[in-house]
């Protein structure tokens, strides 16, 4: 069991934007009060997590590992939930792993945005079609894909065996749709704010890029969608 990693994706908690579901991306929002109340209770969790020793397959399952190593999203949202969550680890920060850029929908919820022809199409392709003035799904994956790797060759340069990355909810998304064996779509996979998802690979297996061994559901508690 000694070659087992670890690796934790957690989603930022709530923002003023989350709360009347209006879309942020790139948009450096910070927590709101009620999203920083709700992390220092998921903060506990976190708190009488266990370090990755000896432990058996059976207890890796059911427990949260303590992370040697955190990173994070550069944008404010997601390093304010890294600093509750972890106040005593150095955070690496990354602009690769941001939201998807939404563009000129920044900021904007459905009932101001129903009416965009583009908007309408996206909705329909979101795969295919990108926000006006904003990120495609491919450039979106290819960011994501290379931050990913930079944290897995680190990772494996130093023989870590846990981390965490504390990101947004479709760059969690994507990883869970390329990175497990589930047959869930991008959009299948809930996400709250505050929780996310604990995957384990074996080294060689996390070496070469194979879907994770098992995953986990991090409890939340905060059940939203945005």
């Amino acid at each position: 069991m000694d070659d087992h990693v670890v690796i934790t994706l957690l989603r930022h908690g709530l923002t003023l934007e989350n709360e009347r579901s209006a879309y942020i991306g790139w948009t450096d929002s910070s927590l709101s009060e009620q999203g920083r109340t709700i992390l220092q209770k998921v903060k506990k969790q976190w708190e009488s997590c266990h370090p990755l020793d000896g432990n058996t397959f059976t207890f890796l399952c059911k427990t949260l590992i303590q992370p040697e190593h955190v990173f994070s999203s550069d944008l404010q949202r997601c390093l304010e939930t890294a600093t509750i969550l972890f106040p005593t680890y150095p955070i690496q920060t990354s602009a690769e792993l941001r939201e998807m850029n939404f563009g000129a929908w920044e900021g904007k919820t459905y009932s101001e945005l129903k009416d965009i022809p583009t908007y309408r199409e996206w909705l329909d392709h979101p795969l295919t079609k990108r926000p006006d003035r904003g990120e495609s799904f491919q450039q979106f994956s290819e960011r994501i894909e290379s931050g990913f790797s930079k944290i897995k060759q680190q990772i494996i340069a130093s023989a870590s065996r846990s981390a965490v990355i504390v990101t947004h909810g479709g760059v969690i998304r994507y990883l869970l749709t390329t990175y497990t064996s589930s047959a869930k779509h991008f959009f299948d996979w809930d996400v709250p704010h505050g929780g996310g998802y604990q995957l384990i690979w074996s080294m060689e297996s996390l070496r070469r890029g194979e879907t994770c061994m098992s995953l986990q559901e991090v409890p939340s508690m905060a059940k939203r969608n945005g």
